[in-house]
Parts: structure tokens; C-alpha cells; sequence
């Protein structure tokens, strides 16, 4: 089997997951390169993986401005950040494996991918969860026609309110502007599975959502602009800071708010930094909470609901066929399969391949299947190529566009307007 090499554009906590990889099948895969503008991240993984100096760069210019290294990159920089990397790396003849969204700009998206065609490289976007056991078990339950012909979906993603606070109201993707709509920032890998458990294109598009309670008129009397700054409610706020990056667990999402851990560095990173604010005081405008409606060609519906305000971040989803249901729970591991002529239900336990960080084992399952791909010189496609994603994407932004205009999408005229 050939070692396949590759450079890390990136080397924040999703880069950085991705390619424990590396370490651990160091025989399939070997980082040979990395690009950071962070001298203690970009420092950190040239020490995980035994970098030399002279590969390691502070830009992706840098790196590109230098013969080519590897095999492949993989793009790991922030949303808007996405286009320009990529379309360097393909040209210069890299396979890419770019992190999700492609792009925040639609055009975009498809510009990258027209690239990838052009020069014949893989492309391929990291939407994990087709990657997962429990979704490729749902997957085949489909195919072999467990539940009939499959008529409507109903999924969920159950976003947890300390998620939506760490990551939605105070962390990098809390502004439209500077990265994404929640729509696409979030669930563009729920859009992606529903098109892909669907079967079909997808035809129409309607959704409706807001951003309801993290605003400064739910703030609570007298709350500061920091949470450290003397809040009068810390005891009963679900939301003050030293409950979630005070404690002795420092892993993710504490981990996010300081690259050092040390106590006093988190307790200064709260103190000044957007971790540290009251999360009714935040500069936020992303939704939290969103309906999208969708139809796809085959007559298939399906109804997705993210939302902030759950206990547990999970996806919960249920399919509706001819002949029976499928109910799932995805961090629970469970499937239950349901029977209309016998009335019987089996349920499946699965086994848990890598819980909520590792997306229920889809990030080594995505990396796995990318390194065929390389292998083979992009002579055949993957589960989540740039063709396939760019529908789902376009998904995320008709979804957008209905929910500001308050209009059903056609997509087919969407997506046209982009292709012209």
C-alpha cells in the first residue's frame, strides 16, 4: 500500500483531529508539511509530527510559493478563508481535502469545483457523517428496501445550548459577515445527508428561523458585558464562563479559548477575550434556530430542525417508507427498525466509533476513504466529492434565502443564477 504524504493547511483543533490519523497508521499516511499563522499552533504540530524548519511556513503564499511537498493538502482554515488555498493547491496539483463549508460564497463553490475537473485532481469536502456507522447503516437499511419506498424524512439537530454559546454566540462563527450563515456553518452536513438518504435531487427549498434569545434584550438586569466583570446573576446564568473554561476538564470546547491551558491563561482569556463575554452582550447575528423544508425529485420530503435549546448535542432522525420506519439516535449508538405487516421492531445497537468529537468515527472514516481516493489518482469518486456537495451547499443557501425572503426556492433557478 503507498504511503500517501500531506500538508496541512491550518492547524487549528479540526486539522489538527484529522490527522492523529497519521499517527496512528503512520504506514498509510505521513505529514510532511504545514502552514499556520500561529507560531504556538504551527509549533505544537511540527512537534506532534516530527516537522522540519525549513516545512514548516507561516502562509499558505509560503507555501505555495515553493515546489510541491506532497501528495495532497488538507484545507483547515476558517470559512472565508477557503477559496483561495484550495484554488492554489489544485492548480500547483495537489489533491485537496477541504474542510466544510467549500465556501460561504456560492460561486465560489463552484468555481472550485470546475478547478478539480480541469486538472483532474480528488476534491473532496469533509462531510463526515456519510462516513459514520450509524448513517451508512441507515444508508443500506434504504437501499435494500427495509421500510418500502421511502416517502418522508424528519431529522433533527439538537444543537445544546452550551454549544450554540461557545461556538454560535462568542467563538468564530457567531457573524454572517465573518464566516457563514448558521445554516451553512452548522448543518450543511445535515443538508448533505438528507440529500444523499433522499436519493434525489433536491427540487424546493422553504425555511423560516431567527435569533430570538441571544440578544441584549433578554440580558438579565444589571448583566456586564463580561461575565467576570461582577454579574449579578452567576450563580443561576446557564451561561457564565467559569461553569464551562474554569474547571479541571480542559478539553474541547476549553480547549478552543486558549492554546495554553494553563488556569491563569484561561482565566486572562475570559478576561479579555470573546470567550469571556456575557452571551447577551455578544456582537452574534447568526440564527438559533431554523426549520428548512425540503422536496426532492422522487417525491421525497423531508423536514430538518436545528436548534440551540437542547440538553445534548446530538442528531435524532426518523424515515418514513411504504412498509415501515426507521427512528434513530445517532450518540446513541441506536437504530430501531419498525415493521408495518408484523408490527415487530429491531433495534440495532451499534458500536460507538469515536463519540461527538470524532463524529461517530466519520473523521477517520473521511480520511480513510480520501487516501483511497489519492492512491487511485482520482479515477473514481468519492462519497463526498465536489459535485455532490456543491448541491448540498446550494441546499444551504436556498434555505438561507427563503428563510430572509419568506418565499419557497426553486433550486434548479437558484443555482442557475450562479452558473451564468
Amino acid at each position: 500500500m503507498k504511503k500517501v504524504t500531506v500538508a496541512l493547511i491550518g492547524a487549528g483543533l479540526r486539522g489538527v483531529n484529522y490527522l492523529e490519523y497519521a499517527l496512528q497508521h503512520p504506514d498509510e499516511l505521513q505529514v510532511v508539511a504545514v502552514a499556520e499563522p500561529k507560531a504556538e499552533r504551527r509549533d505544537s504540530f511540527k512537534s506532534r509530527h516530527g516537522l522540519e524548519d525549513e516545512k514548516c511556513f507561516d502562509s499558505w503564499d509560503e507555501f505555495f510559493a515553493v515546489p510541491k511537498l506532497a501528495d495532497a493538502v488538507l484545507i483547515c482554515t476558517q470559512d472565508k478563508q477557503h477559496f483561495d488555498p484550495t484554488m492554489k493547491a489544485l492548480e500547483a496539483g495537489y489533491h485537496v481535502l477541504l474542510e466544510k463549508p467549500m465556501s460561504p460564497d456560492a460561486k465560489e463553490c463552484i468555481l472550485m469545483g470546475e478547478m478539480a475537473s480541469r486538472v483532474n485532481r480528488v476534491f473532496s469536502i469533509c462531510h463526515v457523517l456519510r462516513y459514520t456507522h450509524f448513517f451508512s447503516t441507515i444508508k443500506s437499511l434504504l437501499d435494500n428496501g427495509t421500510i418500502g419506498k421511502l416517502m418522508s424524512i424528519d431529522h433533527n439537530e439538537n444543537v445544546g445550548y452550551w454549544h450554540q454559546a461557545h461556538s454560535f454566540v462568542r467563538g468564530n462563527w457567531r457573524r454572517k459577515e465573518d464566516s457563514s450563515p448558521m445554516i451553512l456553518a452548522k448543518s450543511c452536513h445535515d443538508l448533505d445527508i438528507l440529500l444523499w438518504l433522499a436519493g434525489s435531487d433536491c427540487t424546493r427549498v422553504s425555511s423560516f428561523g431567527s435569533l430570538s434569545h441571544f440578544t441584549s434584550d433578554q440580558a438579565p438586569e444589571g448583566a456586564p458585558l463580561r461575565c467576570l466583570d461582577g454579574c449579578p446573576v452567576s450563580d443561576e446564568c446557564l451561561y457564565y464562563t467559569p461553569k464551562h473554561y474554569l474547571t479541571d476538564d480542559t478539553n474541547w470546547p476549553t480547549s478552543a479559548i486558549s492554546d495554553d491551558l494553563s488556569y491563569n491563561a484561561r482565566y486572562k482569556a475570559l478576561q479579555e477575550g470573546p470567550y469571556g463575554r456575557c452571551v447577551y452582550h455578544c456582537d452574534n447575528d447568526v440564527v438559533d434556530h431554523q426549520v428548512v423544508n425540503l422536496e426532492f425529485a422522487n417525491s421525497v420530503t423531508a423536514a430538518f430542525t436545528m436548534s440551540a435549546f437542547t440538553r445534548d448535542v446530538s442528531r435524532t432522525i426518523k424515515l418514513m417508507g411504504t412498509k415501515g420506519e426507521i427512528h434513530g439516535a445517532m450518540e446513541k449508538n441506536e437504530i430501531e427498525v419498525i415493521d408495518f405487516d408484523s408490527g415487530k421492531a429491531e433495534r440495532i445497537s451499534l458500536v460507538d466509533m469515536g463519540g461527538h468529537v470524532g463524529h461517530g468515527g466519520g473523521d477517520m472514516g473521511l480520511i480513510k476513504d480520501f487516501l483511497r481516493l489519492v492512491r487511485e489518482d482520482g479515477k473514481c469518486q468519492g462519497l463526498t466529492s465536489a459535485d455532490r456537495s456543491v448541491q448540498s451547499h446550494f441546499m444551504a443557501f436556498a434555505a438561507e434565502q427563503s428563510r430572509i425572503d419568506g418565499r419557497i426556492i426553486d433550486l434548479t433557478s437558484f443555482t442557475h443564477r450562479f452558473r451564468t
